[in-house]
């Protein structure tokens, strides 16, 4: 089973390159299935107030897969979170890596920079697949496109 049948069912599920999937939120089921896929990094990009129905960093590490919760909400929309999330998926290398949020909504936003700077996508191919992913905020959209501009003018 690949990471993204793992996480089949996982509303907006999407394969966005060939080692990240994204989604909204997975149930302990999926995560079951995910860390039966591979050697898997599960990156939250919720905010850690929001409502869980189970102690997920708990869960993906008793599992043998790594956590890293990078939250993305009102005081956390910034370069430093754009950065850490471009970071993560850099170091990642071959290993999948599954990033999520509740919808899809945060982790198209934050896909923008990943797309258009590391992946080379023009920013209409960057914006649809975000929208794919689960963008659904202009706010978000503003915000990735916004650091990859300021990143591309440097």
């Amino acid at each position: 089973m690949t990471p993204f049948e793992a996480i089949r069912g996982v509303p907006n599920a999407c394969q966005v390159l060939p080692t990240v999937i994204t989604g909204g939120q997975p149930t302990r089921e999926h995560l079951q299935a995910l860390a039966k896929s591979g050697n898997a990094i599960v990156v939250d990009t919720r905010e850690p107030m929001e409502p869980r129905a189970f102690d997920e960093p708990a869960l993906v590490r008793e599992l043998g897969m790594e956590y890293r919760l990078i939250p993305i909400g009102p005081h956390s929309l910034s370069d430093a979170t754009l950065e850490a999330i471009r970071s993560t998926l850099a170091e990642a290398g071959e290993r999948p890596v599954f990033v999520h949020c509740g919808s899809g909504n945060r982790v198209g936003g934050a896909l923008i920079p990943v797309l258009m700077l590391d992946q080379g996508m023009e920013e209409e191919d960057a914006v649809d697949t975000a929208m794919r992913v689960g963008l659904r905020s202009a706010e978000l959209m503003e915000w990735g496109l916004g650091y990859t501009r300021r990143q591309r003018a440097t």
